[in-house]
């Protein structure tokens, strides 16, 4: 008779806690101000070189910046209107070279080069569509794959993300 043997840590549930539990912690630690100026969102902008993310979902492209100098600029594809891409200020919460993602409607294994910022919201790679500078996800930042790499590989865990409409 044979046991089916898992880890605690392999549940869904239990990573999707983890994330939760993460995004908490990190927003306690490092929130970010409750202005709508992005300058003042982000410590001086124009004299610091601090990397920063900007997504505009009306043009529907993603900004990597240091400081005031743009490094790199690239279509996306965020959630379409019945699952919106949340607007707002944000900073990168962790890291991941390939993960599963699950939802309503949805089962994705090895999706790569995923920077969750807002709980389950996540900048990352998307393997499945080439529909980019159209909304059609589920309210994550999709990029092609080789760009979300540029970006996963730039960012860092605590880098902030810039959500305008």
């Amino acid at each position: 008779m044979t046991r089916n043997k898992f880890k605690l840590h392999d549940l869904p549930w239990v990573n999707r806690l983890k994330i939760i539990l993460l995004t908490l912690t990190i927003s306690i630690i490092t929130p970010l101000p409750a202005s709508q100026n992005i300058a003042e969102a982000i410590p001086a902008p124009k004299k610091s070189p601090e990397r920063w993310i900007q997504v505009d979902l009306s043009q529907q492209k993603l900004t990597a910046w240091e400081g005031k100098r743009r490094v790199y600029t690239v279509k996306i594809s965020s959630g379409k209107k019945s699952t919106p891409t949340p607007v707002g200020r944000f900073r990168i919460q962790s890291k991941h070279r390939t993960t599963r993602m699950r939802g309503r409607g949805y089962d994705l294994a090895n999706v790569p080069y995923t920077l969750y910022y807002d709980g389950s919201y996540a900048i990352h790679g998307a393997y499945w569509h080439k529909r980019f500078g159209m909304p059609v996800s589920h309210g994550c930042i999709n990029l092609p794959p080789n760009r979300a790499k540029l970006i996963f590989n730039w960012a860092s865990v605590g880098t902030p993300v810039v959500v305008e409409q």
